[in-house]
């Protein structure tokens, strides 16, 4: 039996499977640098020997695009050889799926090289090592995602278009927007009850569920984690039993940024604050009227930081099309005070749970990576101590640009952006900093080729 670098003990798989005699298999999973989950379903007697001796794995699965396919510019595949590594359990994240007939379990893994050291391909080491580098100052990020989402029909309109979920409670259509409607929410309460369901049974703590600002949209709240690592692994699961769930009750669940052109896309705030040894939240101000120095050198770095790091918070073509003016999608690098049209905000409440909101990441970006760059951005502010600047106060998407920065406007750019940025090579390490912008270059290349229906439409008869 070889000790486990990831910090996972055979005893918890023991006594999983003890409390479990019905589970019969298992999902390994892996998350690449787009958030795919990737990996194997084992058998349940299989279980033990990955949590004593880990579970080989080919290194070229952290480095494939987004359908799956090699990037070679990663250097993970043929350059190495397409040898195995070692994958290993994370703490904590061997759970029941709910409603898996025969039942199945679930387990998220993270890797590592053969000697035990962390695979700095893995975007959840490149958080981890953010995470580590503010317990070494004697601050701990702790923080909370929220989820966007459609629920989708499986068919498509008459135009090929897709279009939002009959209830599955009664089968009743309906194409408004009903933002806020608790009588909405009631067609999907069937699939509700079992997405609560299989997030308690995964000790995800999932709470509030609302109908948002466009048809077939909603959005469920996480509880804050001390943890802002488990924050992420929270994020990562309660996707993955959403899709799920969604499928079981014969709809799709849709993570896309921007799946209908019309209505607002889905984002994925994340919450953050700081406490100090003593589990005191730093970004608290000291006297009424007072911004904490703290929170502003924080939000400075975030500001002074956001336009080289969009690529993380948008990485896909798809997630430049939910950029769009007074559609709840921050276009600049601002911030204010209980203010949704700006890219950083401090939500109204007490001081105890002084926080940050950041808004410009969509649901399909990676929570890892997100976190990873969010927490480098803070840490830049807190060492130079930004300026965040002037306090937005009303329409935030008036201000195109803000402290000077020029946000790039389109992917390529956002690309090409990531690829200068010394600041991004940094915040998620060299080796992850190269896999990530490969894979997004081969992306951009991939969909730059692609004749489209668009161009149809546009041109077949035109020219």
């Amino acid at each position: 039996m070889t000790l486990s670098p990831s910090g996972s003990s055979v005893e918890e798989a023991l006594s999983f499977l003890d409390a479990h005699p019905e589970i019969e298999a298992f999902d390994i999973v892996l998350t690449d640098a787009n958030g795919i989950g990737r990996g194997k379903i084992i058998r349940r007697h299989e279980l033990q020997g990955v949590y004593e001796n880990g579970r080989h794995l080919p290194i070229s699965i952290l480095g494939l695009d987004i359908v799956g396919e090699d990037v070679h510019e990663t250097g993970l595949i043929w350059d190495a050889g397409d040898g195995d590594l070692r994958a290993w359990p994370i703490p904590g994240s061997l759970v029941p799926l709910h409603g898996t007939n025969p039942p199945r379990g679930q387990v998220l893994l993270s890797m590592y090289d053969l000697d035990g050291n962390p695979m700095t391909s893995d975007p959840r080491h490149a958080l981890k090592r953010e995470v580590d580098a503010f317990a070494a100052r004697g601050l701990y990020p702790a923080g909370a995602f929220e989820l966007e989402f459609f629920l989708l029909s499986n068919e498509r309109d008459s135009e090929g278009r897709v279009q939002p979920a009959r209830a599955v409670l009664d089968g009743r259509a309906s194409n408004k927007t009903e933002v806020y409607s608790v009588d909405h929410l009631h067609g999907m309460e069937p699939l509700f009850s079992d997405i609560y369901k299989a997030a308690a049974a995964q000790g995800i703590p999932a709470e509030t569920v609302i109908s948002e600002y466009a048809p077939g949209q909603y959005e469920l709240t996480l509880n804050y984690r001390k943890d802002i690592l488990r924050a992420a692994d929270d994020l990562l699961m309660l996707k993955r039993l959403v899709r799920m769930q969604a499928r079981r009750h014969g709809v799709t669940a849709c993570f896309m940024a921007k799946p209908i052109e019309r209505y607002a896309g889905s984002g994925m705030h994340l919450h953050v604050s700081m406490q100090d040894g003593e589990g005191r939240n730093v970004f608290t101000e000291e006297r009424d009227g007072e911004w904490s120095p703290t929170l502003l050198h924080a939000l400075g770095g975030l500001t002074a930081t956001m336009a080289e790091s969009m690529l993380v918070f948008a990485p896909h073509a798809n997630s430049w099309r939910r950029f769009v003016s007074q559609s709840y999608a921050p276009v600049a690098p601002t911030w204010g005070v209980n203010n949704r049209s700006v890219a950083l905000r401090v939500p109204a409440g007490s001081k105890s749970a002084r926080r940050i909101e950041h808004r410009p990441s969509g649901v399909d970006a990676n929570p890892y990576l997100v976190a990873a760059t969010v927490l480098a951005g803070i840490a830049k502010g807190l060492d130079e101590k930004l300026d965040p600047g002037a306090e937005t106060t009303g329409n935030g998407y008036e201000c195109e640009r803000a402290n000077g920065a020029e946000m790039p406007a389109d992917w390529l750019s956002a690309i090409k952006a990531a690829e200068a940025s010394s600041f991004l090579k940094e915040a998620l390490g060299e080796d992850m900093h190269r896999t990530f912008t490969a894979i997004k270059r081969a992306e951009y290349l991939r969909v730059a080729r692609t004749v489209s229906e668009l161009d149809y439409h546009l041109y077949l008869h035109e020219v």
